[in-house]
């Protein structure tokens, strides 16, 4: 598998274990992304940690994911990017539209914030 799940109520973590995000793998990421989406997961960690390289497929699957979450009111965060993907994001000009921060339990925290947030502005 290039990929693990961690599931929790409140978010799902996707480390992604392959060293390259690209036309092999993205396909399956965008898959598990519309299973996830379907089953009503709306938060999303992805983390790239163990990846040093990804291309527009890539990139593509990681957009999609952006999509789902956002259309479920939700978020998908990006963690532990590598400087050749932070240059990609950076080039391609998505990070106004990704959210990025630096590792998983920084994400986490962000979720968390983010949720309490909306429940004050719900009140």
């Amino acid at each position: 598998m290039n990929f693990s799940l961690e599931k929790t109520e409140h978010y799902t973590i996707i480390r992604v274990l392959a060293d390259k995000l690209d036309s092999t793998i993205a396909p399956d990421l965008k898959s598990e992304l519309l299973l996830l989406n379907k089953d009503g997961v709306a938060n999303i960690i992805l983390d790239l940690s163990n990846t040093r390289y990804c291309d527009s497929s890539g990139l593509s699957s990681v957009l999609v994911g952006q999509r789902l979450c956002k259309g479920d009111n939700g978020t998908l965060i990006l963690t532990g990017l590598q400087p050749a993907i932070r240059k990609l994001i950076s080039i391609s000009q998505l990070d106004p539209v990704l959210q990025i921060v630096p590792t998983v339990s920084e994400a986490i925290d962000y979720l968390f914030m983010e949720s309490i947030e909306k429940d004050l502005n719900n009140e």
